[in-house]
């Protein structure tokens, strides 16, 4: 049960860490250090993670 929790948690703080990130972008130009580059490429990697996780929820659920 404890395992679930914390899974769960984990994706919520996810979620509200990238919408942080994404608030965060909106006075950054784009092209800046190829600052867009490196977020979406960050993004992917944290959307991957994310489905992983819940897929381990539904694991650890059963």
């Amino acid at each position: 049960m404890a395992a679930k929790f914390t899974v769960f948690r984990s994706a919520e703080d996810i979620d509200k860490a990238m919408m942080q990130v994404r608030k965060s972008m909106e006075g950054i130009p784009f092209r800046f250090s190829s600052f867009k580059k490196k977020h979406d490429e960050l993004a992917r990697d944290i959307a991957a993670y994310s489905v992983a996780l819940t897929d381990a929820e539904s694991i650890i659920r059963d």
